[in-house]
């Protein structure tokens, strides 16, 4: 039985070239292997043309490439674009590309299903299955920015951590896809480009500060009042407001970088004056702004989009108190790429 080839992007650049030199060659062969593992995107060795033949061939017995293939490419009436993103083993994520006038955002995926349980999301009602690697997670970026190119004429200019699965429940990996992405040997976007949205996970905030990260937070709220949180986000019960918000109140501490809390009001909810009033405390408590999120409905009716007016509501309470808020209208309802709604239905 033949031993099972190792997937070459899980080394490092140090370990490329360390291997080069046991093989009898240069050293420096693995940084030109990195490159094309990287910053060019090679998805075989064959494609791999300053390296010779002899050399290629080593590589193909010992490595592969398990790179992602987009399966399926839905593209919505407002422009935006969903991919079925099938992995080496079969199993199958979404990624989306949001464009607008000024910019194209890509909103990746971090797990296969995912770890929490938010009755309102359709990803939440799939088996969490596994953690993305660095790489899968660096290739949906990857196809998005070449979508963005070929479709809108400019480059990717924004990530967004908000596709299916929570990131803080793949800690290490989605950090590694972060260093790749920004990276000057990656794609060598801004971190200040990227959001990392969660649901909560204090612990892991806590972390993400400690590790010092460039990167921008944003935060998954609905509900400033724990029972109505748990109702709706089950996992709450763990990791309670008040766990949150010192977990909150030290990344700020920690990094002055303003949260974004997404927000959506739901019909009979969250939409009572006590609702309004307990998040305008919570703002309080850390600098930061407030998108107000347009619900995708999954279907089975529990959850509707509160009036017009409970949404005008918590404009007007959060501007006389001099918070930033923005509301956000849903984009490729029509493929099932708005907020919530991915669920391998494609």
């Amino acid at each position: 039985m033949k031993p099972k080839k190792k997937d070459i992007r899980a080394l490092t650049k140090e370990q490329l070239r360390q291997f080069f030199v046991d093989n009898g060659d240069k050293a420096f062969r693995g940084n030109q292997v990195y490159e094309w593992l990287w910053n060019k995107g090679a998805h075989s060795f064959e494609e791999m043309t300053n390296i010779s033949k002899s050399t290629r061939q080593i590589l193909e017995d010992h490595f592969v490439i398990n790179h992602i293939r987009v399966d399926q490419m839905q593209r919505s009436t407002d422009g935006t674009i969903k991919n079925a993103v099938r992995l080496h083993d079969g199993l199958v994520v979404e990624s989306v590309l949001i464009p607008t006038p000024t910019r194209t955002t890509a909103c990746v995926s971090s797990q296969v299903g995912c770890s929490l349980d938010c009755r309102f999301c359709a990803t939440a009602r799939l088996k969490r299955m596994r953690n993305l690697n660095p790489d899968e997670i660096y290739d949906q970026v990857v196809a998005i920015d070449n979508e963005s190119r070929l479709y809108h004429n400019r480059p990717l200019s924004n990530i967004v951590f908000m596709g299916m699965g929570e990131p803080l429940m793949n800690y290490n990996n989605v950090l590694k896809a972060i260093d790749k992405i920004t990276s000057s040997e990656g794609l060598g976007m801004s971190p200040k480009r990227i959001t990392l949205s969660t649901s909560g996970v204090p612990k892991m905030i806590k972390k993400m500060a400690d590790d010092e990260v460039k990167f921008k937070l944003a935060v998954s709220l609905h509900s400033a009042i724990d029972s109505v949180r748990t109702s709706i986000m089950p996992f709450n019960e763990n990791f309670p407001l008040k766990d949150l918000r010192e977990a909150l109140e030290y990344w700020y501490g920690k990094t002055k970088s303003r949260i974004t809390y997404e927000y959506v009001v739901w019909k009979g909810i969250n939409d009572a004056k006590k609702d309004i009033d307990a998040l305008v405390q919570f703002c309080s408590y850390v600098p930061c702004k407030v998108n107000l999120i347009e619900y995708n409905p999954i279907d089975d009716g529990e959850f509707q989009q509160a009036s017009n007016a409970a949404t005008d509501n918590y404009i007007k309470a959060l501007e006389s108190k001099g918070f930033v808020v923005n509301v956000r209208r849903s984009r490729g309802k029509d493929i099932d790429a708005a907020c919530g709604q991915l669920a391998n239905k494609s």
